[in-house]
């Protein structure tokens, strides 16, 4: 970057590593922006908490892409659903409106045509009805439960057999 060291701020991620970047780049980052705006003129450097530097690497390669008006270029396909998720994450965190759009459109994608039991293993959320609700939900919203994926609980009966 030919930027001038005044126009460059320094981001400490959460494993210690230090990026300068361009105020320009920091101006879309909103937690980072209000901490300048409420910090006296001469911060030297601003800890980026629940940012780790793969992420600030795929933040900096999305704002190069972005500033050079070919953002649709920018691709997550090579993380996994816990990478991606853990980004997003960093992402909200540094309330990034346009990446954070980006990437839960990823998510959106990766969750689309699964089923029930996919989406709740994906965020890892647990099953809390009694078998007897479930049945009654399951049969009032059958179209709700169908997708590419098995149902964790079928693939358990399958195994039981």
């Amino acid at each position: 970057m030919a930027s001038s060291s005044s126009n460059l701020i320094s981001l400490k991620t959460s494993d210690g590593t230090v990026f300068k970047v361009e105020r320009a780049l920091a101006k879309t980052m909103k937690t980072v922006q209000a901490i300048i705006e409420e910090a006296d003129a001469n911060i030297s450097m601003i800890p980026i908490h629940n940012v780790f530097s793969h992420h600030m690497d795929m933040i900096i390669d999305y704002y190069k892409l972005s500033v050079a008006g070919k953002s649709k270029e920018f691709s997550v396909e090579k993380l996994d659903n816990d990478e991606l998720k853990d980004f997003l994450l960093a992402v909200h965190y540094l309330n990034m409106e346009d990446l954070f759009e980006v990437l839960t459109q990823a998510v959106a994608e990766r969750l689309e045509k699964k089923s029930v039991g996919y989406v709740r293993k994906y965020f890892g959320i647990e099953n809390d009805f009694t078998p007897e609700e479930y049945a009654a939900i399951r049969k009032k919203n059958d179209w709700a439960f169908k997708g590419d994926d098995i149902e964790p609980e079928e693939d358990e009966e399958k195994q039981e057999e």
